[in-house]
């Protein structure tokens, strides 16, 4: 048997890194097929292997607790024709302040994801009001770019640590200890398995009530819908694309029901599959991080 590749943001010590490590392990003890990784230089480039069949998996963040959606991701999905979704991975978020230097006064630059800054803003705005924000790629990618330099720090995962000997001149820089984010695992073939389902549609413009017949089909067939979010279509000003996660399945009637009806009032409708999901606990992530860590209480 061919070993499954699963995609990820790259290079290693990025949190998608760690979730494709714990897709994968929980993979492989569940069917003994064996797991080769394939990082990726950008989200985009990293749904677009999954997509083009370079491999079996990609891994990529779709919400933040703090920050909101992913943006590029759901870009990404609704431009592609062919991507479903196979499981939803949440993974508690803990961020630590990396440097070749020693003190926190001596930094005048800190450079990490901007999700991550974004996440840590009030500490840094608290303690380091006086550096300048740099943004980059990947957690990773900001660790190659501080490099040797004392006066430079990264904002990483405690792994990253680890993996490339930093000093960690601060842990749990979060602004909210409960801050975790949602990744999908994407690949061409998906399942009708699993509590929930997420899709995505476009409506007539200039339709009074466009958005409200959607809502009322699901609300009448008593279907909780646990995020709407809506992103530009890119081709006019005012022309939105909505996507939805539902909680219930494709198996179910009342949702066979209710999207059979959507494609009434919807422009393009792509339906993404239904999956399972679950919260990383930390006896998921203790091969993946250094001694003595612990999840965010």
């Amino acid at each position: 048997m061919p070993p499954l590749v699963v995609a990820h943001l790259g290079p290693r010590g990025t949190n998608t890194e760690t979730v494709a490590l714990v897709y994968g392990e929980q993979h492989q003890e569940r069917t003994g097929q064996a797991v080769e990784f394939f990082p990726c230089p950008s989200i985009g480039k990293t749904l677009e292997a999954a997509a083009q069949r370079l491999v079996d998996v990609a891994i990529v963040p779709v919400e933040n607790s703090t920050e909101g959606g992913i943006a590029i991701t759901l870009d990404c999905l609704w431009a592609a024709e062919n991507l479903k979704i196979q499981q939803e991975l949440v993974l508690p978020i803990t961020h630590v302040l990396l440097s070749r230097g020693k003190l926190l006064a001596d930094l005048t630059k800190v450079v990490s994801h901007p999700q991550a800054l974004g996440q840590c803003q009030k500490w840094l705005g608290a303690h380091l009001p006086q550096v300048s924000l740099v943004p980059a790629n990947s957690t990773t990618e900001a660790i190659q770019i501080i490099g040797d330099d004392p006066t430079a720090a990264a904002i990483a995962s405690p792994r990253a640590a680890t993996l490339f000997d930093l000093s960690v001149l601060q842990t749990d820089i979060q602004d909210y200890p409960d801050n975790c984010t949602r990744f999908w695992a994407i690949s061409s073939e998906g399942y009708l398995a699993g509590s929930h389902t997420t899709l995505a549609f476009s409506v007539p413009r200039n339709v009074p009530g466009a958005l409200v017949a959607p809502l009322q089909l699901l609300a009448q067939r008593n279907i909780n819908l646990s995020r709407i979010e809506s992103r530009p279509t890119k081709r006019s000003l005012g022309e939105y694309v909505f996507f939805m996660d539902l909680e219930a399945s494709q198996t179910e009637p009342r949702l066979q029901e209710a999207l059979e009806k959507l494609k009434q009032y919807t422009e393009v409708l792509k339906i993404f599959g239904s999956y399972p999901t679950k919260v990383l606990q930390l006896a998921d992530l203790q091969h993946f991080h250094p001694p003595g860590w612990s999840s965010p209480s």
